[in-house]
């Protein structure tokens, strides 16, 4: 019986025609007669005779059709959408003064500007969380927070928490904007309770604890403030606060301290989506963020290189540029890619940053880093 027969039970196994009912098979032809003629049952389709094919002779699959669907056509079209005018530089001031009769084109940088809000303003298949890392103070971490959390949360129209992770007291909270109330982290812990039914808690409830920064459509959830209280925030602490973090913001910035031994610590960058090293154009700054690469890098922090960026700030208005080249290179070398921030003094003074003084060329700085923050993402 060959593999093509359509009929495998048409010989039993000692050779001689079954006899089922409803199909007739004749015995074989002897040489003088002509072949046999089966009788098929009716509606039984036959199979046909495998047609020849020619030695060599390759088989091209067919390429099933693709349809263009209602996804693909709202693509294609703002792909092939054309810019707005210009609106910045000598572009921008002529399509101003003609009244709408010339509509030049953006140039170079302001079409990048928008790529990088677009960027910034993609979504996320869940809240992500950003951690900021340095044990060094003065490596602009908490300013880096609050510059990320103005940029994220004004691009994006909100969803953005700040949350000062430091185990004893940080500075986040007198840095950001000061709210009605003074509750921190630690008051957040003992009221958890109220919390723990995922269907009747509210983001509203959140309020008695976070603090809003305005205009700049971010919160910030500021670490303990209280001189009389002891005791440090542990991981369990970290991993309770950060699962009810992500149940109501999209977009989590935590700003840590400088003890990376501490069990909230670990706990942050355990969980971070993305680690942002900041460092200052300063040697020592930047020795510590290296040591603190190469320590994570030896306690087995996988794909270190992948989930991490690097904010380097200048400290004052002129800075040792052969340093920056140097730590500029050192660092592309550890991390996915080095963003350069300016000298701003409305971030230097210690005071609550103004967000609305900060430099043009400071907010530019940042989105680009932001922007390159969310494509790690």
């Amino acid at each position: 019986m060959t593999s093509h027969d359509p009929y495998p039970d048409a010989l039993s196994s000692d050779g001689t025609p079954p006899t089922s009912p409803g199909r007739r098979v004749q015995q074989p032809a002897s040489p003088e007669q002509p072949p046999a003629v089966q009788e098929v049952p009716a509606g039984r389709r036959v199979a046909p005779a495998p047609a020849e094919q020619q030695v060599g002779t390759a088989v091209e699959p067919v390429e099933p059709r693709r349809f263009v669907t209602a996804t693909d056509f709202l693509e294609r079209r703002r792909q092939e959408q054309e810019p707005g005018p210009a609106t910045w530089g000598w572009r921008g001031a002529l399509n101003k003064l003609s009244g709408g009769a010339l509509r030049l084109r953006a140039g170079g940088a302001e079409r990048a500007h928008e790529q990088q809000r677009l960027s910034i303003q993609r979504d996320f298949e869940g809240p992500r969380t950003i951690v900021f890392v340095n044990p060094k103070g003065g490596a602009a971490k908490t300013t880096g927070v609050l510059a990320a959390g103005h940029t994220f949360g004004t691009v994006r129209g909100g969803g953005v928490v700040a949350w000062d992770n430091n185990e004893t007291r940080g500075t986040l909270g007198i840095r950001g904007v000061r709210g009605e109330h003074r509750n921190t982290t630690r008051e957040l812990l003992e009221d958890l309770g109220r919390f723990s039914d995922v269907y009747q808690s509210r983001i509203g409830d959140l309020g008695a604890f976070v603090r809003s920064q305005g205009d700049a459509h971010f919160d910030v959830l500021a670490s303990d403030e209280r001189p009389d209280v002891t005791g440090t925030i542990h991981a369990d602490d970290f991993a309770s606060v950060h699962a009810l973090l992500e149940r109501f913001y999209r977009l989590v910035l935590v700003d840590t301290g400088n003890n990376m031994r501490a069990e909230n610590w670990l706990a942050a960058a355990e969980q971070a989506d993305l680690l942002v090293v900041t460092t200052t154009v300063r040697e020592d700054t930047g020795y510590s963020g290296l040591w603190m690469l190469d320590a994570l890098q030896d306690a087995g922090y996988a794909d270190l290189k992948r989930r991490t960026v690097t904010v380097l700030s200048d400290p004052a208005p002129k800075v040792d540029e052969r340093l920056a080249r140097d730590l500029t290179e050192v660092y592309e070398q550890r991390t996915r890619a080095v963003y350069r921030v300016p000298y701003d003094p409305a971030l230097v003074t210690g005071a609550v940053v103004p967000y609305s003084q900060l430099s043009g060329e400071t907010r530019r700085a940042w989105l680009q880093a932001c922007a390159g923050m969310t494509d790690a993402l």
